[in-house]
């Protein structure tokens, strides 16, 4: 950009229904995103079905996007300074739409994983520059309200993709899961431009950091593709995985060492060097770890332990989004009257809280009983993620807000990969550990065992077929033991992680409030 263009006068702030259009489009362009993130999940049997593959063939479309993704957003601010951050939001929504397109239209496996890669790669940036640009286009005054629309579109978003993704797949085709991002892209890509167009950032004509950008997709690629896919290949007893963690740990080792002393990084880790930005992502990565964890094991645990629909368990977990929807705005809106630090505290705590309470339930555990620790979460959701991006984002000049939005969001959808490969896994282990548990006590000179399986003789079931439905109980219980362990021990997780709240600072002041967090 020239002297003389940045010579000229700033753009009037948008205000009323300009500001109101601006959050609509962004707001949408990021839920858009993360939406796909987890609205394939419940249509892989139906794609697989369809493009004549197994099931575990299927989920590579959810691989795929995943590993593009996290090889994109760390780049985000590299991406902003070289072309602009409203040209670069609007250049991913757009090109995010034209690869949705490509993926309902493709007819085979391989085609629709490349597309979903495609999906993933150009979609990294669309989430970060969401959150800078709410950020820099709000008032001073306004800035916790900017955030607190964006935590809203981030956490809920994936809570509804499965509903979604359910819905369509079941009332029309899954092609659909794709063909739905279309008029949402358009209008998000052609009112942010329409908008935000006069309000560009200055750009920088960098040279490309050629070998960090290697190191970094190889790394981060590696360490993607082996949290993928451990669990099904028995984790390092494979010696693909095996080799995939050696990779990973070599590639980011060098890359961290090189991005360090690079003159022109693409990722820039010295934001590590504000003390808040570097306890701040910690506790947001630690408390997205446990939170995702549960998230995705809950709906495991209703249709694989409690039997239920797909539809059903979607139902039992929607609610988490309800109270976060409330209460977002209203603490957006205090963000520099609170004590952002306390706030966190007490959002740990409800978290807590809820997993204990998850932990409770048992087999006669009723559906009122199911959703009710899920609408309570949402409390937590609000009073967590807004005051810890708050943090993460204090301190930090509004030319390097790009640059700290994609790396805190690379740890945060890395985190996320993390909790979902540990979570599924331990919930796996433990059940095998107590069905053997379980086991050692049905054996023929058993008083108990042998008079339950008189009872179910008598009813005219065979004796093969009494044991196996002894074995299918014991499964069952085996499996509700698995999950009170994990849930349990989020719990406890929770409660450890409020110190590391407390490594952070006070910020005063955030948004120009006088107060902020003390």
């Amino acid at each position: 950009m020239s002297a003389a263009q940045t010579a000229q006068p700033a753009p009037q702030r948008l205000h009323g229904l300009p500001l109101a259009l601006m959050t609509l489009a962004v707001a949408l362009g990021t839920f858009m995103e993360v939406l796909d993130t987890t609205i394939t999940n419940v249509a892989i049997p139906h794609i697989a079905g369809n493009l004549a593959v197994s099931s575990t063939q299927g989920t590579w479309v959810i691989s795929s996007y995943g590993l593009a993704s996290a090889m994109a957003v760390p780049l985000t601010g590299w991406l902003a300074q070289r072309f602009g951050q409203v040209k670069m939001f609007v250049i991913s929504v757009l090109l995010f739409t034209i690869t949705s397109m490509l993926c309902g239209l493709a007819t085979s496996l391989p085609m629709l994983v490349v597309f979903r890669f495609m999906q993933g790669l150009v979609s990294g940036p669309m989430v970060p520059l969401s959150q800078t640009l709410l950020l820099s286009n709000y008032p001073p005054e306004k800035k916790g309200v900017a955030l607190a629309l964006w935590s809203m579109t981030v956490i809920v978003a994936p809570i509804f993709g499965p509903l979604l993704g359910g819905w369509l797949t079941d009332n029309f085709a899954w092609p659909w899961i794709f063909f739905i991002n279309v008029p949402v892209g358009i209008f998000s890509g052609i009112v942010a431009w329409g908008l935000l167009k006069k309000h560009e950032t200055p750009t920088a004509k960098k040279p490309i950091d050629v070998v960090g950008l290697a190191l970094l997709f190889i790394g981060v690629g590696s360490l993607q593709l082996m949290l993928d896919n451990g669990s099904d290949n028995d984790w390092f007893e494979s010696s693909f995985i095996l080799a995939l963690a050696v990779i990973a740990v070599i590639a980011l080792c060098f890359f961290v060492v090189w991005e360090l002393t690079d003159k022109h990084p693409v990722v820039d880790l010295t934001l590590f060097k504000s003390h808040n930005f570097r306890y701040g992502v910690l506790a947001l990565s630690l408390g997205m770890f446990c939170f995702f964890g549960s998230t995705v094991l809950f709906p495991l645990y209703l249709q694989t332990v409690m039997g239920y629909t797909s539809t059903w368990a979607g139902l039992a977990t929607a609610p988490v989004g309800l109270l976060a929807f409330v209460l977002s705005p209203i603490i957006g809106k205090n963000i520099a009257r609170l004590n952002l630090r306390l706030v966190a505290t007490f959002a740990f705590i409800v978290f807590s809280a809820t997993m204990l309470w998850v932990a409770s339930f048992n087999l006669e555990t009723d559906f009122n009983h199911m959703f009710l620790p899920r609408l309570l979460q949402g409390i937590g959701i609000a009073c967590f993620f807004i005051p810890i991006n708050t943090i993460v984002m204090s301190g930090l000049p509004p030319e390097r807000m790009a640059s700290a939005a994609g790396l805190s969001n690379f740890f945060r959808t890395l985190s996320g990969s993390f909790a979902t490969a540990i979570a599924v896994t331990l919930w796996d282990h433990r059940s095998t550990f107590h069905h053997a548990t379980l086991t050692e006590h049905i054996t023929a000179g058993s008083l108990e065992t042998n008079r339950f399986l008189d009872t179910l003789q008598s009813v005219g079931m065979p004796l093969q077929g009494a044991y196996k439905q002894i074995d299918q109980m014991i499964s069952q219980q085996a499996l509700m033991m698995a999950t009170i362990d994990v849930f349990h021990s989020f719990g406890i997780l929770f409660l450890v992680l409020i110190g590391v709240i407390w490594l952070t600072k006070p910020i005063k002041g955030f948004g120009g409030g006088g107060g902020g967090g003390h």
